[in-house]
């Protein structure tokens, strides 16, 4: 546990890591406003067993946090917030993603650690293990997407997450661009109080 203020567990995508651009905006406000200690953003293994026994560690560790899953993050949060019944917010979230890897099953590589591995029907069939009904409390579950996601279309996610609160913005891309602008308004979901938001310096992170 951490304390009594709020909590955050942000979940990086395939082959992405910490290191990633989102993850390193969130973690370097945080640290800025002397709160890193509320943030955890595991670097996750890259088979879907490791990855989620990893992410149920962090929220033994950390209470009840704001899931913030980006990509295939945006599943595992999906699993996770509904069986813990927690909050999550999903960035341009995958969509029973073991039903995409068709073909794509062999070497991948991590972007960031350049570790290679291998893709395989196990891994596949481990995430499917995760799908969940689609949740159905806009109050426990934001979904935001941009329609120009060149790596998923975001109408599958429009459609599977359409009775959650959907923000989806014209253009953009996968990474979501803009992702700084948002960072008051995710931790004011998370719960952080308004005096202490009002506060907050983006330009540090430019």
């Amino acid at each position: 546990m951490t304390g009594e203020l709020p909590t955050l567990l942000y979940i990086h995508g395939l082959n992405s890591s910490p290191l990633s651009k989102k993850a390193n905006q969130l973690s370097a406000l945080m640290d800025t406003m002397g709160l890193g200690a509320q943030l955890r953003v595991p670097a996750l293994h890259h088979h879907p067993r490791e990855a989620i026994a990893q992410l149920e560690a962090a929220i033994a560790e950390l209470g009840r946090p704001l899931l913030v899953g980006s990509s295939l993050g945006g599943y595992y949060a999906t699993h996770l917030a509904e069986r813990h019944g927690l909050r999550a917010v999903l960035i341009n979230p995958a969509v029973n993603p073991h039903r995409l890897f068709d073909g794509y099953v062999g070497t991948q590589q991590n972007l960031y650690s350049g570790e290679s591995w291998e893709l395989t029907l196990d891994h596949i069939q481990a995430l499917a293990e995760l799908e969940v009904p689609a949740p159905q409390d806009p109050k426990r579950v934001q979904v935001w997407l941009q329609t120009g996601d060149e790596t998923l279309d975001y109408r599958s996610a429009q459609t599977f997450y359409r009775a959650c609160a959907l923000r989806i913005q014209a253009g953009g891309d996968h990474s979501f661009q803009g992702f700084t602008e948002q960072l008051p308004a995710l931790l004011s979901i998370a719960g952080f109080a308004p005096e202490l938001l009002q506060a907050i310096d983006l330009s540090v992170l430019r």
